[in-house]
C-alpha cells in the first residue's frame, strides 16, 4: 500500500488548525524473529486544536486498525479510516487525545520498518526509515515537518535483542524498553532500530560536557568494523560544527548504526543515524571510499543542526537541508584541522559537481527551490539540483558574502529558530544581517530560476604574446526540450588562475590569481593586460562558482598534452570536469576524449579522480562513441588497464582501481583466462590481494560473457553465504548472456513483488549489460507494457529501481525515442513517473548526439 499523497495544501490548513504537543508510541515487535508480518502499533497523540468542530486527519498506513478513539469516544474504524488516513470529525478547541491501535507491516523495501534476516546467523535486524512519509507505516501520525512534537518510544522485542532510539537506551524490564521523550522534532528523524546487534561506545567530551557516542553493525560485520576511523571523523565532526556554529550539540546522545539493505547512503534521525552497512568494508578499498564514508558521516551530524534542531516547514526547502549538510561536510573534510582529507574540494568538483550538471541539462531540471506541491513531487526531487547544484551554489554564497559572515549569520539563525521551522528566507535574513550584501536579487538568479552558465574566456594577444585584451562571457543556454523558464546570466563570484610551466619541476603551478564578481554578458577583466600569457589560463580556478567552464584554444592545446601536470589536484579536477563536460556535449569526441584519459591518468595522483576518469572513459564508450569504432575503442582502453594494472605500485589504491577497471571490460581470451587464472590463484600480480569483493567483481564479469554459469556462481556464493553474497550473486545470475538467465532474471523483479530491495536493485543491475544489447532490445516493448502498472502497485523506491533500471537506456536509436514518446503520449503517466521516463530519454538523445560528433570526427 504506496499510501496516500500529501498536497503543501493539505499540510498548510492542518498547521493552522493543529498544534501537536506529544506522541506515545507503543510497538509490539516481540514476534519479530519468527518472520510474522505484522506487529501491534499503539499511538497515543495529544494535539490542540484553534476551530471547536474542526475536521481534520492524521496518516497512518496498516493493513489493520483495530481501534480509534478520540477525546474518550470510539470511532468506527471502518468508517473513519480509508487510503491511509484517519479522519477526525468534530474536534475540540484546545487540547484533544487521540489513539489509535493497529497492525502495521514490516517492509523488505526499506521503507517505515524494515526487516532483514542475515544469512549468517539467520537473527533479524529491524530499522526504520521514515524520510518522506513513512513514519506513518509504524504509527499514526500528522506525517509533515513543521508539526513537531514530543515522542516517547516503548517497545517490546525479543530476549536478547537491542532497542535504539533517538532518546538514550534505557535498561529493558522483561524485554520492554521505555524511551524517555524526545525534544521537539518531526515524525521524519524519528528512528527505532532493533535485533541483536553489535556495538561498540565511546565519548564525545567538550566544556565540561560528555555525549555518549555509540557504532552499531551486525554481528557478521563486526570483524571489520573499523570504529576507531569512524569516532575519528564524528569527533573532528563535532569540534568543528560546534565551533562553526557556536551551538552546542543539540541531543543527549549520537548513535550511527550501520544496517542492511539501506535505501540511500545514510539517514539524519535525531540521535541515531542510520547508515548503509556496505560502508563497514569487508574488502581491500581505496581511499576514496574511507573520503565518502567520512563525508556521509559528517553530512548526517551536520544535519543534527541543520535539519533536525532547525528544520525546514515544507519540502520546497528540502534543497537547503540537504546542500547545507553537504556544503558543510565537505568544508569540515577540507578545513577542519588533522583532517585526512585537505583535498576535498577536489572530490566536490570531480563528482558532486559533475551529477548537478548532468541533472541540470536534463528536461526535469527546475530552481533549486523547487515547487514542491506534493510528496510525489518530493520524492523525485532527492536529485543533483537538490544535493550537488545546492552545495555548489552555497559555496558561491559563502564566496560572495565571506566565510567568516556566513557562519556568523548562521549562528544566529539556529539561535533564533531552535527546535522550530523556517523558511530560505529566515535564513537569507540573517545573512544580509552578517554581511550587508543585499541577497534578494542574488536568490532569485540562483534559487528561482533553473539552468547552468557557461563561462569562456575571451582574450586578445599581441605579436609578442602580450595580452592586450581579456574578458570572460557568460552564456545561458537555452533550456532542455520540456524544461520551464528561460536562461538566465547571473552574477558569479570567481577566481582566474594563470598557470605556468615550471622548468624544474616539470610542473604546471598557478603563477598568479585574480578574484572577481562576473555579471552579464561580457565582463572586463583588465588586471591582465598589459601581462604576458601563461601557459594555461583557468576560469572559476578553485571552484568557487557553479558554471561551465571552457578553456581557450591555447589553453586547451597545452592541456590536451599536459593535464596531468598540474601540481595541484583542484586545477586538475576542473580541467577533466570540462573536458567530460565537453564529450557529454558532443564538443570533444569520445576517441579524443579517450585519448586525453590515457596521455594524463597515469600523473593523476588522486584516487577518487582516476576512479571517476575510468567510469566516464566506460560509459564514454559503450554510449557515446560511433557504434563502428566502439570494439576497437574498447580495445584500446581495455589494454590500457592492464598495462596500468601490470605498473602499478604493488598494494596501492591505484592497482586495485585498475584491477576493478579492466575486470569491467575485460573481453578477449586472453584477458578472461587472466581473470580466471587470478580467481584460482594460479596467476598472481605482486601486492594484489584478490579478496571478497575483487573475487565477485571478477566472477560477475565471467558471467556476463558466458564463462561462468550456475555452478560458478553457486561455488562462489559458497565461499560468501553472506548478504552481500547474495546480492553478488544475484547480479552475476541477472548478467549471464542467455535468454533464459534475462527472463528468469526480468521474472523475479516484474513478476513478483517479493525481492527485498537489495536483491532487486542487485538483479536489475546485472540485468543490463552493454555489450548484450541485441539480447535485451526485446525487452524494450516489456518494459513499455508494464511500467505504468508497477508505478501504480509498489512502493515508491522499488518501482523507481524499475522504473530508471530497466529503461533501454543502452538501446541508443532513434526508435528507443519514437516508442518511449509514444508512450509519454499515450499512458498518461503521474508527474513522478513521466519525469523519470522523460530523463531517461534524455540520456538516450544526448548519447545519440555523442556519437554523431565520434562519427564526424572519424570522417574529418
Amino acid at each position: 500500500m504506496p499510501g496516500t499523497n500529501l498536497t503543501r495544501e493539505e499540510a498548510q490548513q492542518r498547521a493552522k488548525l493543529l498544534t501537536v504537543d506529544s506522541y506515545e508510541v507503543d510497538l509490539d515487535l516481540s514476534g519479530a524473529q519468527s518472520g510474522g508480518g505484522t506487529y501491534r502499533s499503539v499511538t497515543t497523540v495529544r494535539f490542540d486544536v484553534a476551530e471547536q468542530g474542526a475536521e481534520s486527519f492524521i496518516d497512518l498506513v496498516a493493513p489493520t486498525v483495530h481501534e480509534v478513539t478520540l477525546n474518550g469516544d470510539p470511532l468506527d474504524p471502518a468508517e473513519v479510516f480509508a487510503d491511509s488516513r484517519i479522519a477526525l470529525p468534530g474536534l475540540l478547541t484546545g487540547r484533544n487525545v487521540l489513539r489509535v491501535v493497529a497492525d502495521c507491516a514490516y517492509t523488505n523495501t526499506g521503507e517505515g520498518l524494515h526487516r532483514f534476516v542475515d544469512p549468517v546467523d539467520e537473527q533479524a535486524y529491524l530499522y526504520t526509515q521514515f524520510e518522506v512519509p513513512d513514519a506513518r507505516r509504524v504509527f499514526a501520525s500528522f506525517e509533515q515537518p513543521d508539526l513537531k512534537a514530543t515522542f516517547q518510544f516503548t517497545v517490546k522485542a525479543p530476549t536478547g535483542w537491542t532497542v535504539i532510539s533517538n532518546s538514550p537506551t534505557p535498561e529493558p524490564k522483561d524485554d520492554v524498553w521505555v524511551f524517555a521523550p524526545t525534544p521537539r522534532i518531526s515524525t521524519y528523524i524519528t528512528a527505532l532500530i532493533a535485533g541483536p546487534y553489535h556495538s561498540v561506545h565511546s565519548m564525545y567530551e567538550k566544556d565540561g560536557r560528555s555525549v555518549p557516542l555509540g557504532i552499531y553493525c551486525r554481528p557478521s560485520l563486526a570483524e571489520f568494523l573499523d570504529s576507531d576511523a569512524i569516532f575519528e571523523v564524528t569527533r573532528q565532526g563535532f569540534e568543528w560544527f560546534q565551533e562553526k556554529f557556536d551551538y552546542a550539540y543539540p541531543f543527549e546522545k549520537y548513535d550511527q548504526l550501520f544496517v542492511p539493505e539501506f535505501n540511500a547512503g545514510a539517514m539524519e534521525n535525531a540521535g541515531a543515524v542510520t547508515i548503509r552497512d556496505q560502508y563497514v568494508f569487508r574488502s581491500k578499498v581505496t581511499d576514496a571510499a574511507y573520503e565518502m564514508r567520512a563525508e556521509t558521516i559528517l553530512h548526517e551530524l551536520a544535519h543534527m543542526w541543520f535539519g533536525d534542531l532547525v528544520t525546514m516547514e515544507w519540502w520546497n526547502d528540502l534543497w537547503l537541508n540537504e546542500s547545507f549538510a553537504t556544503y558543510t561536510s565537505i568544508a569540515c573534510q577540507a578545513h577542519a584541522p588533522d583532517s585526512r582529507w585537505p583535498h576535498a574540494w577536489t572530490t566536490f568538483a570531480n563528482s558532486m559537481k559533475t551529477w548537478a550538471y548532468r541533472q541540470d541539462q536534463l528536461p526535469s531540471t527546475h530552481p533549486i527551490m523547487a515547487e514542491i506541491r506534493d510528496l510525489d513531487d518530493v520524492l523525485v526531487n532527492f536529485d543533483g539540483i537538490t544535493y550537488a547544484k545546492g552545495a555548489s551554489v552555497l559555496k558561491q554564497l559563502v564566496a560572495y558574502v565571506g566565510m567568516d559572515e556566513f557562519f556568523t549569520g548562521v549562528q544566529a539563525y539556529f539561535k533564533r529558530h531552535a527546535y522550530g521551522n523556517t523558511r530560505l528566507s529566515d535564513l537569507l535574513g540573517a545573512l544580509e544581517e552578517t554581511s550587508g550584501r543585499d541577497l534578494k536579487t542574488w536568490s532569485k538568479k540562483w534559487l528561482e530560476t533553473a539552468g547552468i552558465n557557461i563561462l569562456r574566456p575571451e582574450i586578445e594577444t599581441d605579436a609578442d604574446g602580450v595580452i592586450t585584451s581579456f574578458a570572460i562571457r557568460q552564456e545561458a543556454p537555452a533550456l532542455p526540450a520540456g524544461a520551464k523558464g528561460e536562461p538566465t546570466l547571473r552574477p558569479h563570484r570567481i577566481a582566474v588562475g594563470l598557470y605556468e610551466l615550471d622548468e624544474a619541476s616539470g610542473k604546471l603551478v598557478r603563477d598568479d590569481r585574480i578574484e572577481l564578481d562576473v555579471d552579464g554578458a561580457l565582463t572586463a577583466v583588465p588586471q591582465l593586460t598589459g601581462r604576458r600569457r601563461p601557459a594555461v589560463i583557468l576560469l572559476n580556478d578553485d571552484d568557487l562558482s557553479y558554471a561551465k567552464v571552457r578553456l581557450d584554444e591555447a589553453s586547451l592545446a597545452f592541456v590536451t598534452d599536459r593535464l596531468g601536470d598540474f601540481a595541484s589536484s583542484l586545477p586538475r579536477a576542473l580541467c577533466w570536469a570540462s573536458a567530460w563536460d565537453m564529450t557529454r556535449d558532443a564538443e570533444l569526441a569520445t576517441r579524443d576524449y579517450l585519448s586525453l584519459v590515457l596521455s594524463g591518468i597515469g600523473k593523476e595522483s588522486d584516487i577518487g579522480v582516476v576512479q571517476s576518469l575510468q567510469r566516464q572513459v566506460k560509459l564514454a564508450i559503450e554510449q557515446y562513441a560511433d557504434p563502428a569504432a566502439r570494439e576497437a575503442l574498447l580495445t584500446r582502453w581495455t589494454d590500457a588497464t592492464l598495462a596500468h594494472l601490470r605498473s602499478a605500485a604493488p598494494g596501492s589504491d591505484h592497482q586495485l582501481a585498475w584491477a576493478r577497471a579492466f575486470a569491467a571490460t575485460a573481453r578477449t581470451p586472453e584477458q578472461l583466462d587472466l581473470l580466471e587464472s587470478l580467481l584460482d590463484g594460479t596467476h598472481t600480480v605482486e601486492g594484489l590481494a584478490v579478496d571478497t569483493d575483487l573475487r565477485w567483481a571478477f566472477v560477475e564479469r565471467l558471467a556476463a560473457v558466458g564463462r561462468f554459469d550456475e555452478a560458478e556462481i553457486a561455488g562462489e556464493y559458497e565461499r560468501d553465504r553472506t548478504a552481500a553474497g547474495e546480492r553478488h550473486a544475484a547480479t552475476a545470475r541477472a548478467a549471464r548472456p542467455t535468454p533464459e538467465a534475462k527472463a528468469e532474471a526480468w521474472e523475479s523483479v516484474i513478476g513478483s513483488d517479493k525481492l527485498p530491495n537489495a536483491v532487486q536493485e542487485a538483479v536489475i543491475g546485472g540485468f543490463v549489460q552493454s555489450d548484450q544489447r541485441e539480447l535485451l532490445a526485446p525487452y524494450t516493448e516489456r518494459y513499455f507494457e508494464v511500467v505504468k502498472d508497477i508505478w501504480a502497485s509498489r512502493s515508491h523506491e522499488m518501482a523507481q529501481q524499475i522504473a530508471v533500471g530497466f529503461y533501454p537506456s543502452i538501446q541508443v536509436s532513434e526508435e528507443t525515442l519514437r516508442r518511449t514518446d509514444a508512450w509519454l503520449a499515450s499512458a498518461e503517466p503521474n508527474a513522478a513517473l513521466r519525469r523519470l521516463v522523460s530523463e531517461s530519454r534524455a540520456g538516450v538523445q544526448r548519447a545519440l548526439n555523442a556519437q554523431a560528433a565520434d562519427a564526424a570526427a572519424t570522417t574529418a
